[in-house]
């Protein structure tokens, strides 16, 4: 291309000629860059690969070559190809990171691993920066000799901005993870002390709070990786701030916990729990400013340790042992021991070395662990002497020992004993502890004897199987048993002499001497034990009758027990007693075998009584199982299923039980029970008696004569007579249905077919009675027959089974089968007499309409009176006749229906009348109404007359309607209405006789008569008048009377009760009176008392005082006096029943305050009756005062009532008296306990500080405060002595701050006296066993060593007292000659001891010949004790042992 431009000589040549040149330089480059980039694709491509893990071992590599690519390319050895290519590889380094950490889960998963994984991240990073640096410091190494050096003198900030952004952001979520694991701890912080509690729940706090911080992160979904997040560091730097308030706050518990922990040991385990968080600054710093604290603490704890060390020393040279740990032997027990206490001063360093700041460099610190240093020499040096002393001794003693006799006997018990000694089990243990603790050599003889120890084990195993059968017979047989072995016994003890007197340890073969009694002694043991074991089965022979002999089949369901039943129990008890007789004989006889018994001789008769004892308890058992089975089953209130049945059934006319249960019948119910009880003690009698030289063949006399079986057995039959008597009681009830079978069924179907009710037997009706006949109508008589089905239905109902006394079942189902047979026989007497009135009515009928029908044929003439009378009678009976007749045969169609509906047919011939009889009917009727036409002309004269009559009545009883509406009292305000009602009444009566006779004229001559309404209703009126004016009188009289009542005396609830009543009575009245002026004024007037009631009721309460009436008055409007004058209708005035909420109120209001003023009376009476109780001091007489409990209590209750009657709103009244009351009872409450406080503690610095001289002696200056102190109380005590009251003399001015002040005075003399006590305390060690009473007693009383020495058994074990030389005048000196223990043993000082001068405690008094101490005379003296023994197994690792932390005896 160029050639042919150059050859057209183009413009374009140059510019082309410029652009092959670029394109070759870019050619040569692209060719440079692909050739040394290719080197990076292959550990890039492993970076990639691998997990971010494992790339650590990568990165040099990778840095490597780009290190030859520096060195080697043209184009890619400059500052900029190659800082674009590290940036490359750090956003490699990066994506692989945050693929590996899953910023999604990083804050919401497990936070331990997720540290790990950050941390992780950061190595590999940093790792990779270091290499970077790493690299560029030696890129020398890659130039060839003579090639020019071309450095990496860029910033590497150029190269890892972004990267260094990263690891910023992953040191954030790193101080976040690691700041929540350290939190996370303070769930599983506890702690303990007086504030354990309420620092643990404000950690809890701080932990819930840190929870819900944190929580913030789980719910972001923001990744915590990308460097643009802004809110993830917002979130962050809030966590953060609130982690410091936390950590702020948990610093101040650390120190509160701190200083509340009582020591060392607490102190550790607090150091334990706060471990990890002690790094935190806050916490850091907290316990830097404690290391002072710990280090002294660890000081005074290394002091205690030497303390314990010397404790431990002396009291083993006081025992002759040390004390130690239960189940070790004394040598090892004593290198644990000190072990352990190695141990104790070694672990509290290692927590104080993990302490933040803490240094032991310092001059505190070397000294600390100076003494800590010398403390580990004086463990050394003790361990050391101890296995010393133990390998010089151990040999001879073992020796004498060994040279012991095998066996040793118990004087007192005839008891065998292994006579192992146990120094030799001490040794044997010792070696066994000490072979694997590295404690030294094992001597020779000790060594020697632990060789022995398999032969030892087996021998004394051997010898312990023979002494414990031996001591087996001894301790289990029988006081009965051992006359019949004491020969046998005799012959072993003549065998085992030997073994206890010649046969020792050391001797070769000393088996085969013992071997031979073994056998004897194992077969007596076997003997002795099979006859134990035949007595046993004895034993559960007869244990096995005690189960109930009479029990039903199936327990779980209600069966009985039947006579057969109970006869089968019996039967099978029966027959098990007999074999069980049987092989208990049989067992007697082998057990005279084994014990090698004469039958005759008088020890085997013995055997035989107590072997029959236990016979006759068996017997017994079985029997009072058997009784008591009974007795429970038989118990009313157990609710057990019946255990019996008897039937009743109806033999008429009686009802009768099977079994029978009536008194005095032969083969009832209660012979059949005692039949029953005679069975049970029947069985005693089966077995023949062992002890046959009783005299007794068998034992059922001893049994019966036995008062608590024949107890329950009369229970039974007590419960079996009551049981009977219910029964009979049930019977009683059913004489209800007696009627049924007891009385004659057609007597009592007269007596209903003639009253149409049944009449009892002693009232049957009489003609002369009056009482009318009244036929019972369909209905009736319907209703008769449904009442024998109901009866039927209710007799099918009856419960067929019933139980009594809970026990005793009545099946009554034969009864009631019996019953219902006769309720059927009722039902059928009853369908019997419809039978026959249908027949009968139908019969008399025909024979009325045949007479009827012949006296209307008769022609009746003018004139004649007779016939036409006789007519008119035809035709009245007709008339009279004819609605019944026509109503009739409907009845007897539904009668022949009702007995169709009871399957009961009528003949067919009645069916026939039925369909004639009706037609004959009508034809009588018309024939009546003809010859009533016939006689018509005759009757018209007299119709007339009667019909003017009629005319004129009528329009006089309307005149008396008008005047009755007008003058009868109607209104409520009536004057004399009985007067007026008597008027009236004889007025109506004349107008009613006037109105009778025109009716008996106008049924005479068929004439319609008008009903005369009006009179009707004047006189209905008249009745209703003269029953509401009754009750008004009533009303009017009785609340009349009550008007005069005097308040005092007035019964409301009778007055209430009354108005009620007549409340009630008004309601029952007639309806019409209703609308009547006098109904309105006596209803109202009842409602207006009954509220009235109501009100004065409530005024009646006797809370009510004046003020109230007051109110009262002042509501109402209406002025009265309120005295004893006072009468119902003075308060009736008031108007009561317009006011009832304001009377509610006011009383309601009372009854609050008079119950605030109960309250407050009994406040005045108790604290004006309340007096301070006082005792006189000791020693000053000071009276002083008595601690009441019944005081305080009282007290606090009362404050808490005033409390509860300020918060009342009905405090009004009272509220002054109540405040008062208030203030005075606070003021005595906090007098008295600062009184009590201030009391207690001169009580006990009195005798101190005034009675001990050498206390004033050593603290004058305190001394001369508490002199004014003393003044001061005493003169107060006496003040307040001369007001007894509570309230009064805890009220004076200025009284609780003369107390406040001289109790703060007081504080200072015990701060001084405590101080004091101290000193003498770290003087003579001895002095901490002891209380600080003690103390002051023993340093007040320390010239009187007759007083001092009843201390001694608390500073000195097993030292009860000292014995003092006495003078030639037999009084005691000052002169110890020996000291007593508390067994009384007596032990002689080496040389008398002079006990004069003070008691002062100082170590170096030991040597003070003049006034030497007397408890170091003592611990001189108790130093010679001995050493007590104590036997230990020998082959046990863990037996008891030695009693050292008890009182030993000293050994002279």
């Amino acid at each position: 291309m160029l050639e042919v431009l150059e050859r057209v000589q183009s413009i374009y040549v140059p510019a082309f000629q410029n652009m092959l040149l670029d394109v070759q330089a870019a050619l040569s480059e692209a060719q440079d860059i692909d050739l040394h980039l290719t080197a990076l694709q292959q550990p890039l491509e492993d970076i990639e690969a691998v997990e971010f893990s494992r790339v650590k071992p990568l990165l040099v590599p990778l840095l490597h070559v780009v290190c030859w690519i520096w060195v080697t390319s043209k184009h890619y050895g400059v500052p900029v190809r190659i800082v674009v290519l590290l940036q490359e590889i750090c956003n490699l380094l990066i994506q692989q990171a945050v693929l590996y950490l899953s910023p999604e889960d990083l804050l919401k998963g497990e936070m331990e691993e997720s540290l790990g994984k950050v941390q992780t991240v950061l190595g590999i990073l940093s790792a990779f920066k270091g290499a970077f640096e790493e690299r560029r410091e030696n890129l020398h190494v890659y130039c060839e000799p003579g090639q020019e050096l071309r450095s990496w003198d860029f910033h590497s900030r150029l190269v890892f901005a972004r990267l260094d952004s990263f690891l910023q952001r992953l040191q954030t979520v790193k101080g976040l993870l690691t700041t929540a694991l350290d939190l996370t701890q303070l769930e599983k912080i506890e702690l303990g002390g007086m504030k354990g509690k309420a620092l643990a729940q404000q950690v809890l706090d701080m932990y819930e709070e840190f929870q819900e911080g944190f929580q913030v992160f789980s719910e972001r979904s923001y990744d915590c990786l990308d460097l643009a997040n802004v809110e993830f560091e917002q979130d962050a730097l809030g966590f953060q701030q609130r982690v410091e308030d936390i950590d702020r706050r948990l610093a101040t518990v650390f120190s509160q916990a701190f200083s509340d922990a009582p020591g060392l040991e607490h102190v550790c385990k607090l150091l334990a729990m706060f471990q990890n968080l002690l790094e935190r600054p806050g916490m850091a710093a907290v316990a830097a400013d404690k290391v002072p604290v710990l280090l002294s603490m660890f000081s005074t704890a290394l002091d205690q340790a030497r303390l314990t060390y010397s404790r431990h020393t002396q009291a083993g040279l006081q025992l002759g042992f040390p004390p130690l740990h239960k189940n070790v032997p004394p040598v090892a027990g004593a290198l644990g021991w000190a072990r352990e206490l190695r141990a104790r001063i070694q672990r509290p360093l290692e927590h104080l070395r993990h302490v933040p700041r803490l240094s032991l460099d310092s001059a505190r610190g070397r000294r600390v662990m100076q003494k800590y240093e010398e403390m580990i020499q004086l463990l050394d040096r003790y361990q050391e002497k101890l296995y010393l002393d133990w390998s010089q001794t151990v040999s001879e003693k073992s020796q004498y020992n060994l040279s012991q006799p095998l066996l040793r006997r118990d004087p007192q018990t005839k008891l065998l004993s292994v006579n192992f000694d146990p120094q030799l089990v001490s040794v044997l243990r010792e070696v066994s502890y000490l072979q694997g603790s590295g404690a030294g050599a094992i001597p020779p003889a000790a060594a020697a004897i632990y060789s022995c120890k398999e032969s030892f084990q087996q021998l004394v195993a051997s010898l312990e199987l023979l002494g414990n059968k031996y001591n087996r017979v001894l301790r289990t047989v029988l006081e009965v048993e051992y006359p019949l072995v004491q020969g046998q016994l005799q012959d072993i003890d003549l065998k085992l002499r030997e073994a206890e007197e010649t046969l020792t340890w050391k001797m070769e073969g000393v088996w085969d001497h013992i071997s031979g009694v073994m056998g004897d002694v194992c077969d007596l043991e076997q003997r002795v034990q099979k006859a134990k074991e035949n007595v046993e089965e004895i034993q559960s022979i007869v244990q096995s009758w005690e189960s109930p002999i009479l029990e039903r089949r199936d327990p779980k369901k209600e069966s009985v027990l039947s006579l057969e039943e109970c006869q089968e129990c019996l039967e099978r008890r029966c027959s098990l007693v007999r074999d069980s007789g049987h092989r208990i004989h049989c067992l007697v006889q082998e057990n005279q075998s084994l014990l090698l018994a004469e039958p005759a001789s008088d020890a085997w008769k013995v055997y035989l009584d107590y072997v029959d004892e236990i016979v006759l308890d068996g017997f017994f058992t079985a029997i009072e199982c058997s009784l008591k089975y009974l007795l429970e089953s038989t118990d009313p209130e157990a609710g057990l299923a019946p255990l019996f049945e008897v039937q009743l059934d109806l033999v008429i006319p009686d009802l009768v039980f099977h079994p029978p249960l009536d008194p005095g019948t032969n083969d009832g119910f209660c012979d059949m029970v005692e039949n029953l009880l005679q069975g049970i003690f029947h069985i005693s009698s089966l077995v023949p008696r062992l002890a046959v030289h009783s005299g007794l063949c068998h034992y059922q006399a001893d049994l019966e004569a036995m008062p608590g079986l024949c107890s329950a057995r009369q229970e039974l039959l007590s419960r079996a007579r009551a049981a009977a008597a219910s029964c009979c009681e049930h019977r009683a009830g059913l004489e209800r249905f007696s009627h049924l079978f007891g009385e004659d069924r057609r007597e009592q179907c007269r007596q209903l077919l003639l009253c149409g009710r049944s009449v009892p037997a002693d009232m049957e009706p009489q003609p002369q009675d009056g009482v009318p006949a009244a036929p019972p109508s369909l209905q009736q008589i319907r209703e008769q027959l449904g009442s024998y089905e109901r009866l039927h239905e209710e007799v099918a109902h009856l419960q067929p089974v019933c139980t009594f006394q809970g026990w005793l079942r009545l099946d009554a189902r034969p009864f009631r089968a019996a019953l219902l047979n006769e309720i059927k026989r009722w039902s059928l007497v009853f369908k019997q007499h419809l039978l026959d009135h249908v027949t009968h009515s139908l019969a008399d009928l025909d024979e009325f309409i045949q007479t009827t029908e012949k006296g209307l044929s008769r022609k009746v003439e003018e004139g004649d009176s007779g016939g036409l009378v006789e007519v008119m009678g035809h035709l009245l009976a007709v008339k009279e006749r004819h609605s019944a007749t026509d109503a009739m045969f409907e009845p007897l169609k539904e009668t022949i229906e009702l007995l169709r509906d009871y399957e009961q047919e009528l003949p067919e011939e009645v069916h026939q009348q039925l369909e004639e009889l009706p037609e004959q009917w009508s034809q009588v009727k018309k024939l009546a109404e003809a010859v009533r036409q016939q006689v018509a002309p005759l009757q018209a004269g007299q119709v007339s007359a009667l019909r003017q009559s009629c005319a004129a009545f009528d329009a006089r009883q309307l005149q008396l309607r008008q005047r009755f509406g007008t003058e009868a009292p109607f209104r409520f305000d009536t004057e004399k209405p009985y007067q007026l009602l008597d008027a009236k009444h004889m007025e109506i009566k004349q107008m009613e006789s006037a109105m009778t006779s025109i009716y008996e004229s106008a049924g005479l001559f068929e004439v319609v008569v008008p009903e005369y309404k009006q009179l009707k209703q004047c006189r209905k009126e008249l009745c209703l008048l003269k029953e509401l004016w009754d009750m008004i009188s009533l009303v009017n009289s009785s609340l009349d009377d009550w008007q005069s009542t005097r308040w005092v005396d007035i019964n409301v609830e009778n007055m209430d009760l009354e108005c009620k009543k007549f409340a009630r009575e008004i309601r029952s009245l007639d309806k019409e009176m209703r609308a009547w002026d006098a109904f309105s004024g006596l209803d109202s007037k009842v409602k207006n008392m009954l509220t009235a009631l109501k009100a004065v009721a409530e005024l009646q309460n006797p809370a009510i005082r004046e003020r109230h009436w007051k109110q009262l008055m002042q509501a109402t409007g209406v002025r009265f006096v309120m005295d004893s004058d006072t009468t119902l209708a003075d308060l009736l005035r008031l108007n009561l029943h317009e006011f009832e909420g304001e009377v509610h109120g006011i009383v309601d209001k009372a009854v609050r305050e008079m119950s605030m003023e109960k309250v407050l009376k009994e406040l005045r009476v108790t604290w004006s009756s309340r007096e301070f109780q006082y005792e006189p001091h000791p020693r000053t007489s000071i009276p002083l005062l008595k601690s009441d409990e019944e005081l305080i209590e009282t007290l606090e209750d009362n404050q808490v009532q005033l409390q509860n009657l300020m918060s009342s709103k009905y405090i009004a009244f009272f509220l002054e008296e109540v405040s008062a009351w208030q203030r005075k009872l606070s003021t005595a409450d906090s007098v008295i306990s600062l009184w009590f406080e201030v009391q207690r503690t001169w009580s006990h610095l009195e005798s101190i500080f005034i009675g001990s001289g050498d206390i004033r002696a050593q603290l004058p200056q305190d001394s001369r405060r508490f002199d004014g102190i003393d003044v001061d109380f005493k003169e107060l005590a006496y003040e307040v002595q001369k007001t007894p009251n509570v309230v009064e003399a805890t009220n004076k001015p200025g009284l609780s701050q003369q107390l406040e002040d001289i109790q703060s005075r007081l504080s200072l003399c015990e701060k001084a006296l405590a101080e004091y006590l101290d000193m003498k305390r770290l003087a003579f060690p001895r002095f901490y066993f002891i209380s600080s009473a003690d103390l002051l007693d023993i340093l007040s009383n320390g010239t009187n060593p007759q007083l001092v020495q009843r201390h001694l058994p608390k500073l000195f074990d097993n030292l009860a007292k000292l014995k003092f030389q006495v003078d030639s005048e037999q009084k005691t000196t000052k002169v110890g000659l020996g000291m007593y223990s508390r067994e009384e043993e007596y032990v002689q000082f080496s040389e008398p001891c002079d006990c004069s001068g003070q008691v002062r405690g100082e170590p170096w008094s030991v040597q003070a010949a003049p006034t030497p101490l007397v408890g170091f005379h003592c611990t001189a003296s108790v130093r010679k004790a001995g050493r007590g023994a104590v036997e230990l197994n020998p082959f046990s690792h863990h037996s008891s042992s030695p009693a050292l932390h008890g009182s030993s005896q000293p050994v002279v």
